[in-house]
């Protein structure tokens, strides 16, 4: 039987894939050996990020001759496989770490999430505090915009759509076409960090892993998932460093910059030890800075 064409990859895998609730999961690594280094570095992708090891790149290409480095994949993201499984905070966290063990990784680690997995970093902190040394913040979505994430009706059905595209074969050239000009990983793609041969499984992840199914489902869970992280409280004591980006292309879709700069300012003032440090760039912070970020993640782990 021939293979849908989201599963039917052109480049292989480049980490390893785990068994995890009966499913494949991807976990990226590289960097140096974990027995040579005190702190992991694992990185966890926005919402709906095609192809996180590359979307991580330019920021991981500067830290591997400090760190172990672990990129996870979610279910629906990158290599890993597309599912039908629950998206729920719980879920999510449980599935992530038994993905890092099953790739051989032990905690505790530096958690670097970027946007909404910021929720799932200070879930993790929350739940198995020992397991986190710290959350590096890649422009990451704090409780407090809660509000500002419900979705409009129009916007609901536009998810729909988008679920529905997500399932047909755009192809390599429409794949291209799109990566570099509407998506948001575009900054990533056209990094000087990423190779021609890079440019190309980029390509071919992206037509295969947008829109996914466990994307759509994740985006539908959203107040679910700030509800649990709100329920508890904050993991103060974790030491936090914050990026955030310069909310232009939130605007673009209707929110209020001082709002959302002022949403992050309140969130990280209330841990005991941060760092918080506004970029002049977009949302995919890690692409547009990441000699910048990279050395501030260096300064700030050298003081745990």
């Amino acid at each position: 039987m021939k293979k849908h064409f989201q599963d039917d990859f052109l480049y292989p895998a480049p980490g390893k894939l785990v068994r995890v609730d009966g499913a494949n999961m991807h976990v990226f690594t590289t960097g140096v050996k974990p027995d040579e280094a005190v702190h992991t570095l694992v990185f966890l992708a926005g919402s709906g990020t095609a192809c996180p090891v590359l979307d991580f790149k330019p920021l991981w290409s500067q830290l591997t001759d400090r760190y172990p480095i672990a990129v996870v994949d979610k279910f629906g993201y990158g290599w890993s496989d597309i599912t039908e499984q629950p998206r729920d905070m719980d879920t999510l966290l449980a599935q992530t770490r038994a993905a890092l063990e099953n790739a051989g990784h032990t905690p505790p680690y530096v958690l670097v999430p970027h946007s909404m997995s910021g929720l799932e970093a200070l879930y993790w902190a929350q739940k198995y505090p020992q397991e986190v040394n710290a959350i590096a913040a890649l422009d990451i979505t704090v409780p407090d915009f809660a509000d500002l994430l419900k979705f409009t009706f129009m916007q609901r059905f536009m998810i729909k759509i988008a679920s529905w595209m997500g399932k047909r074969d755009m192809g390599n050239n429409g794949a291209q076409r799109s990566l570099a000009t509407r998506s948001p990983s575009a900054t990533a793609y056209e990094s000087e960090f990423l190779t021609d041969e890079d440019r190309g499984i980029f390509v071919d992840v992206f037509r295969r892993r947008t829109f996914t199914s466990d994307m759509m489902r994740e985006m539908h869970l959203i107040q679910d998932n700030i509800a649990a992280v709100r329920a508890q409280p904050l993991p103060v004591d974790t030491p936090l460093l914050l990026f955030s980006g310069d909310f232009k292309d939130a605007e673009k879709q209707g929110r209020n910059i001082g709002e959302l700069r002022g949403h992050h300012m309140l969130f990280a003032s209330q841990f005991n030890r941060m760092k918080h440090i506004e970029l002049e760039c977009g949302h995919y912070v890690h692409a547009h800075q990441p000699r910048k970020i990279a050395d501030e993640i260096t300064a700030f782990i050298s003081m745990l």
